[in-house]
This record gives C-alpha cells, sequence and structure tokens, in this order.
C-alpha cells in the first residue's frame, strides 16, 4: 500500500509540475503588450546589429506563445531582425523582410489599436 501511495504522489508531483511549465497561448492583446514592451528596446527604421539583436532576443520567446492571430506578425519581426543584425544582411532578402516587415507592422496597428 505504502509503495502504490508513494507512486501515486509521485505521479500528481510530475503532473503538476509539468502543467506549470507548460507555455500558454497568449491572447491577442496580451501578445501586442508584450511585443510593445519588446519593441521598445530596439526596433528602428535605422539598422543597427545591436539593436536588431537585442529587440529579436526580446521577441523571441514571445513567438511560441503568441496568439494564433498574431504569429504571423511576430514571425515577420522576428525575421526582419535577425537578417538585418548578421555581420552582412543579404541585401535581397532584406528587401523581402522589409516588406513583410512593414505588412506586420500594419497588421500590428490593425489588431493592437483595437483593443
Amino acid at each position: 500500500m505504502k509503495k502504490l501511495t508513494t507512486v501515486l504522489i509521485a505521479a500528481g508531483l510530475i503532473a503538476s509540475a509539468s502543467a506549470c511549465s507548460a507555455q500558454q497561448q497568449l491572447t491577442t492583446k496580451e501578445t501586442c503588450d508584450r511585443v510593445n514592451v519588446a519593441a521598445a528596446g530596439g526596433i528602428s527604421q535605422t539598422p543597427s546589429r545591436t539593436l536588431s539583436t537585442r529587440a529579436a532576443n526580446a521577441v523571441r520567446p514571445i513567438e511560441s506563445v503568441a496568439s494564433d492571430e498574431m504569429k504571423p506578425v511576430v514571425t515577420a519581426i522576428l525575421e526582419y531582425l535577425d537578417e538585418q543584425a548578421k555581420e552582412t544582411p543579404d541585401e535581397a532578402r532584406m528587401g523581402e523582410l522589409t516588406t513583410a516587415f512593414q505588412e506586420a507592422g500594419s497588421r500590428f496597428g490593425q489588431l493592437c489599436s483595437a483593443g
């Protein structure tokens, strides 16, 4: 009986620990708030490797928990920042990513100003 109790307690602890560590998907408003905080630290029109790296590192954890509506926006922002942070960004790729970044900014404005 003691072994069964011990096994059940251990299983309960494991289950509760995994529930605590599981990441919850954010709402669109929560995603907007987190991106706003991250963006305040370094998303700018003037390319700077240091600022781009900092901003990308601030945005990166948000991507996995972003709301379904905001996930493409966060991904576009992150891809743009990652390319911009490279020693020598690929100009053709930056052109594509800049367009996607601008579209993401427009979508961000639509989703995040409505709250």
